[in-house]
C-alpha cells in the first residue's frame, strides 16, 4: 500500500492536471468561437462558388475543349487522397476520424486494383498515415507556424495539387477533413475535387438561361483553379473550428473525470489515515495497559 506522502502527492499532482486541462478548455471555448464564425462565414461562398460553377460546366463538360481540371484525365487508375488534419493532438477522436474514414477509402481503391498517394496537410494526419502507407506519401505540409490560417495557404497547397495533377501523377483526387457540426459533433467528409463532380441537372434548375463571354471553357479555365483553392480553405477552416469543439469537449471531459479521481483518491487518503490512527491509539492503548 501507499504511504500518506506519495497519496498526497497523487491529490496534488492529478490537481495540477485539473488545472491545465480546465485552462486548455476555457482558451478552447474562447478560440471556437472566432474559429466557428470564420468556418461559417466561408460556407456561403463555397457553395455558391460550386453553384455558379456547375451551372458553367453543365454546358461545357461534354465540349472537346473542356478543362482537365472538369473532365479529368479519361482514367482512374491513381487517386490522389488530400488528408486535412490538425497540428496537435489532445483532441479526442478528431484527428483519428479523418485518418480513419481516408484509411478505409484507401483500402477499399486498393482493393480494387488502384494505386493510392496520400497528400498530408497537418502533422497529425502525417503521424497517422505513415505507419501503414509511408512509402504512398508524396508530400506533406505541416502548419504549426501558422498563427491564422489563410487563403493564401490553401491556395499554396491547391497549386502544388494542381502542379502534381498537370504533371500526370493522379487521375482523381479526394479531399478529407471534418466538416463542423457542434461542439460535441464534428462530421468526417470526404469530397472529389479533381475532376470536378458536376451536380446532375444543375443548369436545370437555374431560373434563367445564360450566355457567357467570353466562352464556357474559357471562364473555367481560370475559375476552376480559383474554386480548388475556396474548397480547400473552406475544409481548412471547418477543420479549425472543429478541432477546437473537439478539444473543448475532451478537456471538458478531462477535467470531469480528475476531479472523480481526486475525488477518490482523497477518500482512500483519509480512510488509511484514520486507519494508522486507530492503529497507533490501540497500540498506546496496548502498552499501557501491559504497564
Amino acid at each position: 500500500m501507499a504511504s500518506l506522502k506519495d497519496m498526497r502527492s497523487r491529490i496534488a499532482s492529478t490537481k495540477a492536471t485539473q488545472k491545465i486541462t480546465k485552462a486548455m478548455q476555457m482558451v478552447a471555448a474562447s478560440k471556437l468561437r472566432r474559429a466557428q464564425s470564420a468556418a461559417e462565414a466561408a460556407r456561403p461562398y463555397a457553395e455558391k462558388m460550386g453553384a455558379v460553377i456547375s451551372n458553367i460546366a453543365s454546358a461545357a463538360a461534354g465540349s472537346p475543349g473542356a478543362p482537365a481540371l472538369l473532365a479529368g484525365t479519361g482514367k482512374d487508375q491513381v487517386h490522389l487522397l488530400l488528408v486535412c488534419t490538425g497540428e496537435r493532438g489532445l483532441c479526442g477522436v478528431f484527428n483519428s476520424a479523418i485518418v480513419r474514414l481516408a484509411r478505409e477509402h484507401a483500402l477499399n481503391l486498393m482493393s480494387q486494383g488502384k494505386e493510392v498517394k496520400f497528400f498530408c496537410v497537418g502533422r497529425k494526419g502525417f503521424e497517422q498515415l505513415r505507419r501503414q502507407f509511408n512509402e504512398q506519401i508524396v508530400e506533406s505540409i505541416d502548419l504549426r507556424s501558422v498563427r491564422q490560417i489563410g487563403f493564401s495557404n490553401a491556395e499554396d497547397i491547391a497549386k502544388k495539387v494542381i502542379a502534381r495533377f498537370e504533371a500526370g501523377e493522379y487521375d482523381v483526387c479526394t479531399l478529407f477533413y471534418s466538416r463542423f457540426k457542434s461542439v460535441i459533433a464534428q462530421v468526417p467528409t470526404a469530397q472529389q475535387i479533381i475532376p470536378l463532380q458536376v451536380e446532375e441537372g444543375a443548369a436545370a434548375n437555374g431560373a434563367a438561361s445564360y450566355e457567357y463571354e467570353p466562352e464556357e471553357d474559357e471562364i473555367l479555365t481560370g475559375l476552376l483553379p480559383r474554386n480548388l483553392a475556396v474548397q480547400v480553405f473552406r475544409a481548412l477552416l471547418e477543420n479549425n473550428a472543429s478541432f477546437y469543439g473537439a478539444q473543448m469537449s475532451a478537456m471538458d471531459n478531462a477535467t470531469r473525470n480528475a476531479g472523480e479521481m481526486i475525488r477518490k483518491q482523497t477518500l482512500i487518503y483519509n480512510r488509511t489515515r484514520q486507519a494508522m490512527i486507530t492503529k497507533e491509539l490501540i497500540e498506546i492503548i496496548s502498552g499501557a495497559e501491559a504497564v
